[in-house]
């Protein structure tokens, strides 16, 4: 299968598997009466009430999938999408080579973009397990930082690559939506530093849940981008 197929059959994949992943999580918690006095019976903790947390912030993503059934969902959700995302940086970086008649270099967006996907498969891993100490809970948040910060940074060194090439991949790419990708990632970069001091200050919960939603769909939102980015060969 042509290499550019394969990158936007991949990119659609990873946008769609983790938007219904987590949304079918945030369905469980919300409707969990649906499960009660059954198998699946939803834990107190993972119950929410009635939210739209994109807008309200009802409700974090974690306290929505990090619980008895919803891990079910969320664990094998993510993981499978890090492991599609390393195939991605894979790929990409080799696509990329390709039109530069370098095929051995490993360009930084791929290294940091598989870091990333190994630290979302850690996360995953270790969400629901309790385990009551600090430094437990501080390898937790690391993780989960690490995650975004390093999948920022990867993205941004990527789009600012098809930038620099742009000429040579004209007959193969929307610049349109090279456009949009350039105008996403410069908002996920500027509301990560202007949110930082709104995340480390206590309260604020609903505006921290609201950030979490919309920021992890602005995340996953680059990689439908790049399935309209490639060109059908």
């Amino acid at each position: 299968m042509e290499l550019r197929t394969q990158i936007k059959k991949l990119s659609l994949w990873i946008f769609v598997i983790p938007f219904i992943t987590v949304n079918l999580c945030l369905f469980i918690s919300v409707n969990y009466h649906i499960f009660d006095n059954t198998f699946f019976s939803v834990d107190q903790i993972g119950r929410s009430g009635p939210t739209f947390p994109y807008f309200d912030g009802g409700v974090s993503i974690s306290r929505t999938a990090r619980t008895f059934p919803a891990y079910l969902v969320f664990k094998p959700g993510m993981i499978i999408t890090s492991i599609l995302l390393i195939i991605y940086w894979i790929k990409t970086n080799r696509i990329i080579n390709n039109y530069q008649n370098d095929e051995n270099k490993k360009n930084l967006f791929k290294i940091l973009g598989i870091i990333s996907a190994i630290f979302l498969i850690i996360h995953s891993i270790f969400l629901g397990i309790k385990f009551d100490h600090d430094l437990y809970k501080f390898f937790r948040r690391f993780v989960l930082l690490s995650f975004i910060i390093f999948e920022i940074i990867a993205q941004s060194l990527l789009v600012y690559k098809f930038f620099k090439i742009k000429n040579i991949l004209k007959e193969d790419i929307n610049r349109y939506v090279l456009v949009l990708k350039i105008i996403l990632v410069t908002i996920l970069v500027l509301v990560a530093i202007i949110s930082l001091p709104i995340v480390v200050q206590s309260g604020n919960a609903h505006l921290k849940h609201a950030l979490e939603w919309n920021y992890f769909a602005g995340v996953i939102f680059f990689y439908f981008l790049t399935f309209l980015f490639w060109k059908k060969s």
